[in-house]
């Protein structure tokens, strides 16, 4: 916990540093080049979540003294609730989380490197990575405030000289504003929030848009559940603000929902000035058209100087992230399994040295299951690999969390459905809904995607997901007591906002309305 040393800002950069990785720079870029704009529905509905985790659960962690998620199943309903999903999150954050950013960082830098070097950067990133993480919370948190500094700088500095690049290609001089108007009148497609439905003859790639960004389906449940459990369930963000007082630790947070807002400019924009290059052969390194190529080739077109400090701030980055997760697995398992189950007499040495191994344990995992891309996640693409297995747990978590939170009577039993019940229903409606009732329902219409195979968008099923665990959890805590012997009781107190809050979010919101109103 940093010792609650950790001032405003700190909290707020390291939020950001831990949030902004490869997945977004290599991710996000990746999918601006395929459906454009619409993918920055991820950061700008994350920065409006990150205004209701400031406002509405961080006073109930801080006021109950949570360090950790588990802690707070513990505390609201009971051990076994905490163990299961201890197990559920190490194995996300180890296989989805710490093998996507290993694959596609090393990816990324390979690239800028000329290729031949994918395995040993990706160990001089995990390298990096052990280092900062063993310093524990403090030094990862003062860190991710210099890296973040490096990651905006950098990537704004490359986001700037790609305009003009474009710019000067399509004979307008060196100036980014006239090479930002180029792409919207060459690329006007990638210019829209919202994808229309495909009709029965839409093309492949009209389909393949809206598969993993559903429209209207998309902003009614998928994207608040995903942002929500990510946001405000989610040990290595939350954990950087839960050992300040609530002050500091909201003002923290509505720091990071401000910056939230930038960051497409940073990690999605250079995928569309890839796409309008590739589109007029100016992209000699994206001869494949592999979407998740498009950062390293708009990064292998900037001078050498500057190429140095966007290759610092892809790094930097990649490394805060791998800290920021792997000091996540470590404390869970520590704190949660290892003192609970394993070694209850353990004294804080002994817990020190465990966190340290698992560690080293955890990145050795990543590496192992990333060195020949096991789990197959340039074929998914990155991006939608970790937000779609992420999906396969986030309904039954954030369902656990939302009502132990504000219904008195959610029962352990039904904390512990809801967690399995979340997880099969993603199964079921990922996997089997259209073997079993075919592409076309009152509940969902699947498509086909690029393999010819029927599919139902991830964020429709999580949407059906979640709404299938709420009621299995309300219906068993209906046949318990009126109020749950474990419950939360809420002070109106704790939700008081002081005005710096309210100006903080209320510059954040008003900024989100006029993007909206423009590319809606």
């Amino acid at each position: 916990m940093a010792e609650g040393s950790l001032t405003w800002w700190a909290i707020g950069a390291s939020i950001i540093a831990s949030n902004i990785s490869a997945e977004q720079f290599i991710g996000m870029s990746g999918d601006g080049f395929f459906a454009g704009i619409a993918v920055a529905v991820y950061e700008w509905l994350g920065a409006a979540t990150l205004i209701l985790v400031a406002f509405f659960l961080m006073p109930i962690y801080i006021k109950n003294k949570i360090y950790t998620m588990p802690q707070f199943l513990t505390m609201r309903y009971n051990s076994q609730v905490a163990l299961i999903m201890s197990i559920f999150w190490l194995f996300l954050y180890v296989f989805v989380n710490l093998t996507s950013i290993l694959y596609l960082g090393a990816l990324a830098i390979n690239g800028l490197l000329g290729g031949g070097y994918f395995h040993e950067v990706m160990l001089v990133l995990a390298l990096f990575a052990i280092f900062i993480t063993l310093g524990g919370m403090k030094v990862i948190g003062y860190t991710d405030a210099i890296q973040v500094a490096v990651l905006i700088i950098g990537g704004l500095a490359t986001t700037y000289m790609a305009l003009t690049i474009v710019s000067q290609n399509f004979g307008f001089g060196k100036d980014a504003l006239a090479g930002f108007k180029v792409l919207m009148h060459e690329a006007p497609d990638h210019f829209h929030l919202m994808f229309k439905k495909p009709k029965v003859d839409a093309p492949q790639i009209d389909i393949d848009k809206y598969l993993i960004l559903p429209a209207f389906g998309m902003y009614a449940a998928g994207q608040w559940i995903s942002n929500l459990n990510y946001w405000g369930c989610n040990q290595y963000i939350t954990q950087r603000a839960l050992g300040a007082d609530l002050k500091t630790a909201r003002t923290g947070i509505l720091f990071a929902s401000l910056l939230k807002i930038l960051m497409p400019v940073i990690v999605m924009l250079p995928g569309i000035i890839a796409y309008v290059l590739y589109q007029k052969g100016l992209l000699p390194g994206m001869e494949d058209g592999n979407k998740d190529s498009a950062y390293s080739a708009i990064l292998a077109f900037l001078p050498t100087g500057l190429k140095g400090l966007a290759v610092a701030a892809l790094t930097a980055a990649i490394v805060a992230s791998l800290a920021g997760k792997a000091n996540s697995i470590s404390t869970i398992f520590t704190m949660d399994i290892y003192k609970k189950y394993l070694h209850k007499d353990a004294g804080e040495v002994a817990m020190v040295k465990t966190g340290r191994l698992t560690v080293i344990v955890a990145m050795l995992l990543g590496i192992a299951f990333t060195w020949n891309d096991l789990l197959g996640i340039s074929g998914e693409g990155g991006y939608t690999f970790v937000q779609k297995y992420s999906s396969f747990i986030s309904p039954g978590v954030l369902a656990t969390f939302l009502l132990g939170m504000f219904w008195k009577r959610t029962s352990g039993a039904a904390a512990v459905a809801g967690i399995v019940t979340g997880f099969l229903a993603s199964i079921f409606f990922n996997q089997l809904a259209v073997r079993i009732f075919g592409p076309e329902t009152w509940l969902y219409s699947a498509f086909r995607n690029s393999e010819g195979v029927y599919e139902i968008p991830f964020f429709i099923c999580l949407g059906w997901s979640f709404l299938t665990t709420m009621l299995v959890m309300i219906g068993i805590s209906l046949a318990g007591p009126v109020i749950s012997e474990k419950a939360i009781f809420l002070d109106k107190a704790m939700f008081k906002l002081e005005p710096s809050s309210i100006i903080l979010s209320v510059t954040t919101m008003l900024l989100l309305a006029a993007i909206y109103s423009r590319f809606w």
